[in-house]
């Protein structure tokens, strides 16, 4: 692998701090991720380039750069006839509320909605492991992508590695372990595409700045015949808080789309993360069990939103 690509250039642009950086273009952002997916890049000038770019902060253009860029290296699925498949991204786990992720797929599914969920996880216990909920749920990870698409078409729901679907990026995420932050990698984790056109993005963000950044480039990342919808996710994860509006924005190739009026819930009941992985899957078996009707109002606000959109 060649490691000597030239990026002092674009270093001195985006490494002056929040103030004095200045943001590439989309074509070179396009160019500079490509190279940092493909591994071409020294593990200094990668050192440098991640850090950057967090201080800074990614303009609206170098996201839709980096977008393109991963687009083109993010091997793709055929989805079944019918709706859309819904892509769930997992890269935080729970920390101390319920994890509904499971909970909210499987309903989906059951409703002959189809349901990807792609993610890596390298915290310890301090946070659920929502890959290994599944997995005890009956839906273990996919080894490969043949068997992803056959799960797809019989099961209507896949849970599978990010690395299957763009290796480069989870290099890039594996590195939160080694530099004790997040990178951009994350946050083009959640605009992984492996069904363009067919495909409704749910991409749940954390921080308002984000929310706002990726909010514009929204109508952009769904030309094409794209669907996203933009939210809050609930402790990192892609559905949202019992507390909170449902959803932000969403967009429908290239075009906003309206979404109901959703206030904060403050008298919602918040259900504590389970001590044990045992008791956590117990819980999740009793939720579905009950169904909608006994979840909080968010939850099923967003389990029809995410019908709607990807009709």
């Amino acid at each position: 692998m060649n490691k000597t690509w030239p990026v002092q250039h674009w270093i001195k642009e985006i490494g002056r701090g929040a103030r004095g950086a200045r943001d590439l273009d989309r074509l070179a952002a396009r160019d500079l991720f490509g190279a940092l997916l493909d591994g071409e890049v020294d593990d200094l000038a990668l050192g440098a380039l991640l850090l950057g770019l967090r201080i800074k902060g990614e303009s609206c253009a170098e996201l839709l750069g980096f977008a393109e860029a991963l687009a083109l290296r993010t091997q793709t699925l055929q989805v079944p006839a019918g709706p859309r498949l819904v892509v769930l991204p997992s890269l935080n786990g729970a920390r101390k509320l319920f994890n509904a992720m499971p909970l909210l797929a499987l309903h989906l599914a059951a409703q002959g909605q189809p349901v990807l969920v792609h993610g890596r996880f390298d915290f310890g216990p301090e946070r659920a492991n929502t890959l290994a909920l599944f997995e005890a749920l009956g839906h273990a990870p996919c080894s490969s992508l043949s068997e992803a698409q056959a799960r797809l078409a019989t099961q209507r729901l896949a849970v599978l590695p990010t690395a299957l679907l763009c290796p480069g990026l989870d290099r890039l995420m594996a590195l939160r372990t080694r530099m004790g932050v997040r990178n951009c990698g994350h946050t083009l984790a959640k605009l992984l595409d492996p069904a363009p056109g067919r495909s409704l993005r749910v991409i749940a963000l954390t921080h308002g700045e984000f929310i706002d950044r990726i909010g514009q480039a929204l109508p952009e990342l769904t030309v094409g015949g794209g669907a996203a919808l933009l939210m809050q996710g609930c402790e990192g994860e892609a559905y949202p808080h019992p507390r909170r509006p449902a959803a932000w924005a969403a967009a429908l190739d290239g075009r906003p789309q309206p979404l109901p009026s959703s206030e904060a819930d403050l008298d919602a009941a918040l259900q504590a993360r389970a001590a044990t992985q045992a008791e956590e899957v117990s819980a999740l078996r009793e939720a579905l069990e009950q169904g909608p009707a006994m979840w909080p109002r968010r939850w099923s606000e967003w389990v029809d939103e995410v019908r709607q959109l990807a009709k």
